[in-house]
């Protein structure tokens, strides 16, 4: 009996991977207000647009529907587009459904890309990403 109950807490304690949410197909996140090579006075403003899916904070799951965040300096490798999204400097969560916001960075050359997440922070798939520009802080 000992040996049972342990293999059910062993079961039930299993988690298994995440299941990523399906994107539908032609979803494009992208810059509204930004274009690659813009030049910007620190802080800016940072639109985020979004065709083919809606937007829902994290926490809800509704089918194609996700929330943005905003890469700034930085990339997701293939094994991170499978986990949850981090949350720092260089990765802004956007989970209540925000569209737009302030940015400010210091002077000189910097990346941005778009990435919408499902409801716990986590890529879609297909990813829907937008294309990194690079802006100059002035």
């Amino acid at each position: 009996m000992k040996i049972a109950l342990s293999v059910l807490f062993a079961i039930a304690s299993f988690s298994p991977a995440a299941a990523q949410t399906p994107s539908p197909e032609g979803a494009k996140v992208y810059f509204i207000n930004l274009k690659d090579g813009a030049e910007v006075n620190s802080p800016f403003l940072v639109q985020f647009g979004l065709s083919g899916m809606g937007i829902a904070p994290a926490g809800v799951e509704k089918p194609n529907t996700g929330h943005h965040h905003l890469l700034i300096d930085a990339t997701l490798a293939a094994e991170q587009l499978k986990e949850p999204i981090p949350a720092d400097d260089n990765h802004k969560h956007f989970g209540a459904g925000q569209t737009e916001t302030m940015v400010t960075l210091p002077q000189g050359q910097h990346t941005l890309q778009l990435v919408l997440g499902d409801w716990t922070h986590i890529p879609l798939v297909p990813p829907v990403t937008s294309e990194p520009i690079t802006i100059t802080v002035r």
